[in-house]
Parts: C-alpha cells; sequence; structure tokens
C-alpha cells in the first residue's frame, strides 16, 4: 500500500497508535513525511473519505473523553488513582486531527465537497471554546485553523472568524510580546463588519476592543494603529466609548503616546465620512477644543489636552482641516474669548493664536480678508485685556503669530504689534507676568530672519528691563539678548550696552549672572585669539568693574575647558611676572617672559589692576581644582610654575588689597610649594593683637585648615586658654622658678575669635573635626575650665573685677557647648558628650541659678544680669542640640528640669524667650501618630515628657500674666520678646489633637478668658462696654497670645477647637466668661480665618447665652448691657443683621 492509502486507513480508533505515528513522522524535521503533501497527492474521493474518517476518529475520542473532563482526568492521572483513559492520548489525537485539518484546507481545490471537513472543524471549534489556557499548543493549532477558515471565505466562516478573531484579542491583552497576534488581529479586522455591535453575545469583544485603547503597546505598534484607526468606523455609536476611554486614561498617558494618540484621532477623521466623520469632529476633537479652554491650567490633563488640538493645528494648510477647525471653533472660541472668567479667556487666547488664522478656504478671498483682519483686532484687544494673565497669553500668541505670518501680514499691522509689546506692554508696571511674557515670546520672533531688521530699530528701546525689579523679567531680557546674539539679529550691546551689563553682573544673583557672563564672554574671554589678547581685555574688564570681574570668571568654566582656563592662569602670571621689580634675580621669570612670542602687557604700578589679577587667577583655580586633581601631571606643573614666585609676589606686592588673593593663592597649593610663607603662617596668627578684624586671620587659618595643620591652630588655641586661666598661671609662676622657659603672652580673647571662625565655616570646621577625639576632647576639657572664670564674675563685686575678663569667659563657655555638640554628632556611638552636657546643665542649676534673683542693688543687678545671660547661652547650645536631632531621652528631661528650675527663680522669667524654643524642639521631636497607642499609659517616657512640657508652658504663660501685672512696661517688652517662640510653640503644638499638648490652647484660652473678665469687671459706666474688632483692642498679654494664634490659619483651628470643646463642656457658663469669649471670637472674625468654626463657636454661646438674661430695666446696669452687647456680636457673627 502507498503512503496516501496508509495513512488513510490509519485515520480511524483501531489504527490510533499508526496515526500518531504518522503526526510524530511529520513533526520530526529529519523526516521526509510531510502531511500536507501527502494530502496534496491525494485524488478527490480518497481526501473526502480521509475527512470522513477524521470526522470519526475525533467523534470516538471527545465521546470517551469530552474536552470538559480532561483537567479532572489529568489530575487523577497526576494523583494516586488511575484514569480510564489517557487524557494525554486524547489530546494528541484531536491535535493531529486539527493538524491534517489545517492541511487540508491549504490544499483545499474548487469542487472539493467538504462537508465532513466542515463536521471536525465544527468539532475542533467545540473543543477550542472548552480548552483551559494551560493547552496553549492545542489552542494555537486550532486557532490557526479557524483564521485559515475565515481567509479562505469558507462556509460558515463567520463562526470560525469571530472565535479567531476573539481569541487574538484576547492573547494580544495578555502576552508580554503581542506584536505578533496584533498583526493577525489586523489581518482579521473584516470579521467586526460581520458581528452585530449591539448584541449582548459580542459585549465581550467590545470591552476588549475598549482595553486595547488603554495600552500603549497598541497605541505605538503600526498594525495596532491601523486596527484602531478602523475601529471608528466599526460603529457609529462606538466612537463615543472610544473617546470616553482615551480620556479616561489621558492622565496616565505620557508625552509620546499623546503624540500616538492624537495620529490616531487625525488619521480616523480623515478617513471618516458622512455619521461617522460628524460624530468624531463633535464628539472628539471639538470636545478637546472644549476642554483645552475650561480645564484650569493646573490640572495635570491641560498640557495634554493641549497637544492632542495643536496636532490638528500643526496640520493647517489643507483646505479639509482649515474648514473643520473653522466650524468646530465657530460656536465655542469667540464665546471664550469674551468670556468673564480670566483663565477661559487666556485658555482660549492661546488656542487662537496657535490655529491662526481661523478661516473657510471655501469662502471668497475679499470675505477670508476681512475675517484675518477682525481676528487681528481681536488680539490686538486682547493685550489689552484688565487681567494680566490674559495679556501674558496674548502676548505669546502674538509672537507666534508673528512668526509663522510674517511675510503674510501688512508691514503695518506687524509694527504696530510689536510697538505695543516693545514700548508698552514690556514696562507693564501691573505685572511681571505679562514683562516677562514679552521677551520669553519675542525669541519666536527672531526665529523669523525678516523680523531682525524692524527689532534691531525697535529693541534699544527696552534696554532698561535689564534692571527691572522682577528677577525672572531680567532672565527672560537676558534669554532674548542671547536670542539676538544667536541669530546675529543685532549687536547685544546695541541693546544693551557694556556698562549696565556689567553693572548687573556685579550686583546680581547666580540665575541672572551667570546668563550675562554667557553674553559676554566671548567679548572678554575670546578663545580664538592669543592668550596675551584674553589679558588685555581682562585687564579691561577690571579697570571697567572690578566686582563684575570676578562674577564673570566665577562662570567661566560653565563655556570653555579646564586646558584654557589653566592657560590663562599661566597667561595671568606672565603678567605679574613683567611688574615685578627689575631686581628680582630668578632667571626663570625671563624664561617665562620667552613663552610668550609677544610681549605681555605691563601694568606698572597699578595695584587695582594687580590685586583684580590675583583674584581672577584664584577664582579661575578654584573653577578648575576637581579637574586639576585627576590630573596630576597638569597640577604639579601648576604649583611648580606659582610656586616659584609666590616668595616675590609676597615682596612685591605688599598692597592690602593684593594680600587677601595671595594668600588665597596659596592656600590652593600644598605647603611645600610656598614654603617661605607656609612657615611663617603660624608666626603671623601670633603676632595677631585681641581686637584683630576677620580680614587679618580668616585667611590664614583657611591656608592653615587647607594645608591639613588645623591641630597647630588647636594647640596654639589651646596654649593661649590654659595659659590665661588663673590657677594655671600661678602654676606657671611656680614653674618659673627651677626652670628656663619662653615666656609665653596668652591671648584668650584673639583663642576664642579664631575658634568662633573654625566652627562657624564649613570647610574648617571639617578639617577640625577630622582631627579626632583626643585633641578635641582636650579642647573641650579646657573650654569646660573656663566655667570657673564665670562663676568669679557672678560672685564679684563692682569694685572688684576680676581677670580674665566677662566677655572671655562668656565666649568660651558658649563655645564649649557648640563644641559639645559638634563632637556628640560625629559620635558614631555613645553619649559621652551629651553627659557633658547635661553635666554643664548640673553646673548652671547650682552654680548660676541662684544668682538669678530679684536685684537690691547695683552688684546684685549685674550678678542676676549675667545669670539670665549665662542661662539664655546655655538653653540656646541645648535648643541646637534638640533641633538636630541629637537628644535623647535623658537629655530631654534634664533640659526640661533645668528649664523648669529657671522658671522657679525670682528672676526666671528674664529666661521665658530662651526656654520657648527648648519647648518647641523637645515637642517636635515626637510625632503625633507614634504616640497614639500609648496615650493611655502615663507612665510612658513619652507622655511623661510631654506632660512635662505643657506644664512648663502653662508656668510661662503665668509668669508673663504677673510680670504684665507687676512691672506693666517690663512685662509688655518681654511679651513682645516671647511672640517669635510662642508662634513656634503654638504651631507644633497644633499638630496634637489629644493630650497632653493640646491642652496648651486650653491654657491660652484660661488667661484671654481671665484676663478678659477681670477687665470687664472693672467697667463701670455704659460706654466702656465695647466689643473689639482687632487684636490691640484686647488686654496686653490677650493681644499678644491672641496675634500668636491668628498667625497661622492651622493654630486658629485649633484654637478654636478648644473654644468649642470648653463651651460644650460647660467649662464656660458665667455671662463675663461667655462676654469674653465673644470677644475672641470677634476679633478672629473680623481677620476671616476659619469662618465655620468661629460660627460653630458663637452658636454655643448663643445657646449658653440665654440663661443670662437681665430682667433689669436700669439702663445703667452694667450686665444688661453687656448681656445686650454679646446679644449683638453673637447676631453680627452668625449674619443674623
Amino acid at each position: 500500500m502507498s503512503k496516501r492509502e496508509l495513512f488513510v486507513e490509519a485515520a480511524c480508533a483501531d489504527n490510533v497508535e499508526q496515526f500518531l505515528h504518522f503526526i510524530k513522522l511529520h513533526k520530526d524535521k529529519a523526516e521526509p513525511f510531510n502531511v500536507e503533501e501527502v494530502v496534496q497527492e491525494m485524488p478527490r474521493d480518497q481526501r473526502e473519505a480521509l475527512w470522513g474518517r477524521l470526522d470519526s476518529l475525533l467523534q470516538h475520542f471527545l465521546q470517551v473523553l469530552p474536552p470538559g473532563r480532561w483537567e479532572e482526568a489529568r489530575e487523577e492521572a497526576g494523583g494516586e488513582g488511575e484514569s480510564a483513559v489517557d487524557p494525554k492520548h486524547v489530546m494528541a489525537v484531536v491535535d493531529g486531527v486539527a493538524l491534517v485539518a489545517s492541511a487540508s484546507l491549504k490544499v483545499l481545490q474548487d469542487g472539493d465537497t467538504y462537508q465532513a471537513l466542515l463536521k471536525v472543524a465544527h468539532k475542533l471549534h467545540t473543543v477550542l471554546a472548552s480548552l483551559p489556557v494551560s493547552d496553549a499548543p492545542l489552542q494555537l493549532h486550532i486557532h490557526t485553523l479557524c483564521v485559515a477558515w475565515w481567509k479562505k471565505g469558507m462556509k460558515e466562516r463567520e463562526q470560525f472568524g469571530r472565535t479567531a478573531f476573539l481569541i487574538s484579542l484576547q492573547k494580544s491583552l495578555i502576552v508580554k510580546k503581542p506584536g505578533v497576534e496584533i498583526q493577525r488581529l489586523w489581518s482579521l479586522h473584516d470579521v467586526l463588519l460581520r458581528l452585530d455591535y449591539t448584541s449582548e453575545d459580542n459585549k465581550q469583544i467590545v470591552d476588549l476592543l475598549l482595553q486595547c485603547f488603554q495600552h500603549p503597546v497598541y497605541v505605538r505598534n503600526d498594525d495596532g494603529k491601523r486596527l484602531l484607526v478602523f475601529l471608528f468606523s466599526w460603529n457609529v455609536d462606538f466612537i463615543s466609548f472610544i473617546h470616553g476611554t482615551i480620556k479616561n486614561q489621558l492622565e496616565f498617558f505620557n508625552k509620546t503616546v499623546i503624540i500616538h494618540i492624537t495620529e490616531i484621532y487625525f488619521r480616523a477623521w480623515k478617513k471618516a465620512t458622512g455619521d461617522f466623520l460628524e460624530q468624531i469632529e463633535i464628539l472628539c476633537i471639538q470636545d478637546y477644543m472644549q476642554c483645552a479652554i475650561l480645564l484650569h491650567r493646573a490640572s495635570p490633563l491641560h498640557a495634554k489636552v493641549r497637544q492632542i488640538v495643536n496636532y490638528f493645528h500643526t496640520r493647517k494648510g489643507c483646505n479639509k482641516v482649515d474648514t473643520m477647525l473653522h466650524n468646530l471653533y465657530k460656536p465655542i472660541l469667540w464665546k471664550a474669548l469674551n468670556a468673564p472668567n480670566f483663565e477661559v479667556r487666556a485658555s482660549a487666547t492661546l488656542l487662537f493664536a496657535e490655529a491662526f488664522p481661523v478661516h473657510n478656504p471655501d469662502q471668497t478671498n475679499e470675505h477670508i480678508d476681512d475675517t484675518i483682519q477682525r481676528q487681528l483686532d481681536t488680539i490686538m484687544a486682547l493685550l489689552t485685556d484688565p487681567h494680566p494673565a490674559v495679556r501674558s497669553s496674548a502676548v505669546l500668541g502674538v509672537c507666534k503669530i508673528l512668526a509663522k505670518c510674517w511675510e503674510l501680514l501688512p508691514p503695518t499691522i506687524i509694527t504696530d504689534f510689536l510697538k505695543k509689546l516693545v514700548n508698552e506692554l514690556s514696562i507693564d508696571t501691573s505685572s511681571p507676568d505679562v514683562r516677562c511674557s514679552v521677551f520669553q515670546s519675542l525669541t519666536l520672533v527672531l526665529d523669523n530672519g525678516l523680523s531682525h531688521p524692524l527689532l534691531e530699530k525697535l529693541l534699544p528701546t527696552a534696554k532698561y528691563s535689564l534692571h527691572d525689579n522682577s528677577e525672572k523679567v531680567r532672565i527672560a531680557f537676558l534669554e532674548m539678548l542671547l536670542k539676538v546674539k544667536a541669530v546675529r539679529a543685532a549687536k547685544f550691546w546695541d541693546v544693551s550696552s557694556i556698562d549696565h551689563l556689567l553693572a548687573r553682573l556685579a550686583i546680581d544673583s547666580e540665575s541672572v549672572s551667570k546668563r550675562i557672563a554667557d553674553l559676554l564672554f566671548k567679548s572678554f574671554f575670546p578663545v580664538d585669539e592669543t592668550d596675551r589678547e584674553w589679558c588685555c581685555r581682562c585687564i579691561t574688564l577690571i579697570q571697567m568693574n572690578p566686582m563684575a570681574a570676578r562674577k564673570f570668571y566665577q562662570h567661566t568654566y560653565r563655556y570653555t575647558t579646564p586646558a584654557t582656563i589653566i592657560k590663562m592662569m599661566l597667561a595671568i602670571r606672565r603678567v605679574l611676572n613683567s611688574s615685578i621689580r627689575s631686581d628680582f634675580d630668578v632667571t626663570e621669570i625671563d624664561d617665562s617672559m620667552k613663552e610668550n612670542s609677544q610681549a605681555a602687557p605691563v601694568l606698572g604700578k597699578d595695584m587695582a589692576v594687580v590685586s583684580g589679577l590675583l583674584e581672577v587667577v584664584v577664582i579661575l583655580w578654584r573653577s578648575v581644582e576637581p579637574s586639576l586633581k585627576q590630573n596630576k601631571e597638569a597640577q604639579e606643573y601648576t604649583f611648580a610654575k606659582f610656586g616659584n614666585v609666590m616668595s616675590k609676589y609676597f615682596q612685591t606686592f605688599e598692597d592690602e588689597r593684593c594680600t587677601v588673593p595671595l594668600v588665597q593663592l596659596a592656600s590652593l597649593m600644598p605647603p611645600a610649594a610656598v614654603p617661605t610663607f607656609s612657615c611663617s603662617v603660624l608666626s603671623r596668627l601670633k603676632k595677631l593683637e585681641p581686637g584683630a578684624v576677620a580680614a587679618q586671620y580668616s585667611q590664614l587659618l583657611d591656608c592653615m585648615c587647607s594645608w591639613g595643620q588645623a591641630a597647630d591652630i588647636l594647640e596654639l588655641v589651646s596654649e593661649w586658654l590654659t595659659e590665661a586661666l588663673p590657677k594655671q598661671r600661678e602654676k606657671a609662676n611656680a614653674s618659673r622658678k627651677v626652670h628656663i622657659q619662653e615666656a609665653v603672652e596668652a591671648k584668650p580673647d584673639l583663642a576664642l575669635v579664631f575658634l568662633e571662625y573654625l566652627f562657624s565655616n564649613t570647610s574648617t570646621r571639617e578639617e577640625v573635626m577630622a582631627l579626632g577625639q583626643i585633641p578635641l576632647h582636650q579642647l573641650l576639657t579646657v573650654l569646660g575650665n573656663w566655667k570657673s572664670v564665670l562663676h568669679t564674675h557672678l560672685s564679684s563685686t563692682a569694685d572688684d573685677q576680676p581677670k580674665p575678663s566677662l566677655e572671655t569667659a562668656r565666649k568660651a563657655f558658649l563655645l564649649h557647648g557648640r563644641l559639645g555638640a559638634h563632637l556628640q554628632h560625629n559620635a558614631s556611638e555613645g553619649r559621652d558628650y551629651l553627659l557633658s552636657l547635661q553635666h554643664t546643665a548640673a553646673w548652671v542649676a547650682e552654680r548660676v541659678l541662684p544668682f538669678l534673683t530679684n536685684s537690691a542693688n547695683s552688684d546684685e543687678e549685674k550678678s542676676q544680669s549675667l545669670a539670665a545671660e549665662i542661662t539664655e547661652n546655655f538653653l540656646t547650645v541645648c535648643r541646637d542640640v534638640l533641633l538636630v536631632g541629637l537628644g535623647d531621652e535623658e537629655f530631654k528631661g534634664q533640659i526640661l528640669h533645668l528649664c523648669s528650675l529657671v522658671l522657679l527663680s525670682e528672676a526666671g522669667f528674664l529666661c521665658i524667650p530662651a526656654v520657648l524654643p527648648i519647648l518647641k524642639e523637645v515637642s517636635a521631636s515626637y510625632v503625633p501618630e507614634d504616640n497614639k497607642q500609648d496615650q493611655e499609659n502615663q507612665e510612658d517616657p513619652t507622655t511623661v515628657i510631654l506632660v512635662v512640657v505643657a506644664n512648663i508652658f502653662q508656668k510661662v504663660i503665668e509668669l508673663l500674666a504677673r510680670r504684665l501685672k507687676k512691672e506693666p512696661e517690663e512685662g509688655k517688652l518681654l511679651c513682645q520678646s516671647a511672640k517669635p517662640g510662642l508662634t513656634d510653640f503654638l504651631q507644633v503644638a497644633q499638630t496634637w489633637d489629644t493630650a497632653p499638648l493640646i491642652g496648651v490652647f486650653s491654657t491660652v484660652l484660661a488667661l484671654i478668658i481671665v484676663e478678659t473678665r477681670h477687665f470687664m469687671h472693672k467697667i463701670t459706666r455704659p460706654e466702656e462696654v465695647i466689643t473689639p474688632e482687632s487684636v490691640e483692642d484686647m488686654p496686653h498679654l490677650s493681644s499678644v497670645l491672641l496675634s500668636v494664634v491668628l498667625k497661622s490659619s492651622d493654630v486658629s483651628r485649633a484654637f478654636l477647637t478648644e473654644v468649642s470643646s470648653s463651651l460644650e463642656s460647660d467649662d464656660l457658663m458665667s455671662l463675663y466668661e461667655l462676654a469674653a469669649v465673644l470677644h475672641v471670637l470677634s476679633v478672629i472674625k473680623h481677620t476671616g480665618q476659619s469662618k465655620a468654626g468661629v460660627k460653630r463657636a458663637a452658636t454655643s454661646v448663643q445657646q449658653h447665652l440665654q440663661k443670662h438674661a437681665v430682667r433689669s430695666l436700669d439702663p445703667e446696669d452694667i450686665q444688661r448691657i453687656i448681656f445686650e452687647s454679646s446679644v449683638m456680636t453673637i447676631n453680627k457673627i452668625l449674619d443674623l443683621v
């Protein structure tokens, strides 16, 4: 028998193993057997017989094990039980039948009767509907059969096509790389034309198609785009669902996806006709136009909608597009340009400018000209709109129109527009945004070369915009000048003179100065010229404006290479060498002069220029220092070149103006490169006298730190501070009896000034802190010893003033605390330095606070003032420690205990301004949410500390009230000094909505109520009953506290919550208390804050006030007058009158 006959015989249940063997041979690429070839060689009768046998074979196995039981059978086969039929065997048979059916479809000829093949296809279609996702290979083969059946156009193709389309659609939304499925889906898109959009059976397909618009892969894929464009023409009603889906996802699309989405809209519109075209224009394009006009500019959708609409604007020039824009804008744009809302007008203005001209190309030329003229008049009117946002948009719009339509507009119109912009709107005093918009937008006009002649005449009139009060206007003006320079529209110095540019460069911010430097770079640093020319222009710049020269060279590194900058530094060195006296016998200078073929400029004795050149070298060196560190060869060369002339520079350039840059230059080199100077720095510091200004020592200290010699400075400081201590001096005298040693003049004041400078600057502080624990701990000990000097001054009288001075001891004490804080910050573990600060706190409590008493004489007054100053200085250091998060629970508890002791002292009120920041920082170190679970636990450390904070705050308020009562004038000053601390503390307290910190508002309210009630009790005449309208009308402490509360809306809200809570809990019941509350509410109402909170509290007062209705008929009865005044106040607050 032939292979054909054997293959046909094998297609039955009895010979199924042989059938599967043939299928295996077909799949084996090494075997010559091919099912498609065998079927093609079969005569028609044999093929039909094969299909019939395949139908029987498939029927048999599907009856033995239906597809619905395949999964169950597999589970049984995988478990301990045994299945009657192997599901894998059945699936192999079905897969083989699908393969033969697909091969048969390919070789099907005209006239073939394929009824049996159709039955096979139906059975396989039924199997496909029941297949789980895990059976991907079998699904693929049956799916391929369905696709081929549709494409062949065979009987009942709609059913198979729909299934093929649905499966491809589902897979394209699931697989990671759906490109193949999307391509297959596009090849099946005609299937949709046979489907009923309104049928419930197709709802699944509709939903999946809408999901395609949400997938960026579809949007980017070419076949995906074709399919999405086609879907706009599937059914008119489907367009609205497509548009809604895209709009809902628009917020999550990036700009690239938006471009693809817009292209899909445009292609769909371009292909549409009839009702489809109308729906796309009205439902989609015009909807986006309206959104672009009506959406807030802050909306994340606004820019994306604008991007979609602008895509259609860029397609202008085509009659169909122009007509569409004219028709769609007609009912919405002109109305929006006259809308009451300024944002709508501004957005419409931008759209109008981008779409200009909005016209119907089918009209006559005369009519089009009239339309364009009316539109030009409209945009001119928008330039005078009352709102600056609209004027800014109109400025941008005008410049866009001029940039793209310059050749089409009459010269008079162009001139009028530009004159309006440059002569009027560029100096619009009402809005910096408008002025800024003018110069930002003119850069668009400059892109059109035809505009240059006219702008060259007009721009100089705007030259004073360089000095505009608004920085952003100055930046926009300079950006425009850079554009003028780039496109060579005019000479920028004709628009704004060099002198003006240099004056602004000298004084303006970084953002402005770097743009001026960019503008002037080629003028003062022409890199294409010789280095001699560089130096000449550098000298010219220094002579014109030295400060501008410094700023210019600070920005040079942005516009040239490090190699060019180093070359400039060496060129300046040659110029400086040429000015050194002729008796300089170092031959290196002569050699350096030979390096340049042209003679260097001669400076003579102009020390202003010399100092300027030295400053430029320092500035340039610092700008390339990172690059030099990466190129050791260039670094060593630069060190050598400058190192061998530095000593002569110090000898020759003795002017004070030259000394500072020379020292800075030396600090940039290693000490070995400047041996003479480096050896003399420490001795120079030692020779300085107390009272030396920062300019005399700051550069020297920077030098030593940059050379890694900070340890020598600390050694000198420690030596001076130790020698200056009284006890140490006595020991020194005793030691001189038996030793001969060099006398050292101690300069503790200068030592402390050095320390202050070292700790105040980041670079020097880092060098000092890098020295390690030993020298710094020794310094901390020396500084701590000065507490004894402070105590001596505290206990001394005016006639007996001990040495060293009080100011020196006070500075040492303050620096001791600061150094402890720095050391704790640098410590990787432990709390040794926090412990040192705690010991200082104990010393303050034991030795300083006893002097914080009421003064009876001048000596006690001096001691009291000094004790308060010492305490405040220490509390300030502790506040800084807490501020940077170094304080732990123990430290906070110790410092709060000290604050309590301070306030309990007789004159503790003097330290209130220093205590309040401590309370604020301690409270701020806890987050309200972190403590909610422990609020019921009164022993929780956090709760304990916050309770102490609340108690101390209450004590502060009591002290302020007591001081105002005892010494009104002094109390008022104290209240004013406490306001910043009160403001910061209440701002932290309002973040808590539970005890104990929320209780501070109860303290504030209680004080205000008590003080106001006391004030009303003293009223004796009816005319004295006045409801306050501002905080100034309240009693003094109430005025201070209320002004603090009203500084923040959050604090005001928390305070009003406390007011309402007190009223609801019946804590405030008396007439005078209710009247006091109304005074507070009246003041808050006049500020316009927390309107809802004020009305809620006023309603509570109204309910309580009815109980105090006064029946007395005496018009002079104060209680009756207070009641009536309160009723009137409530009515005003509740807007009842």
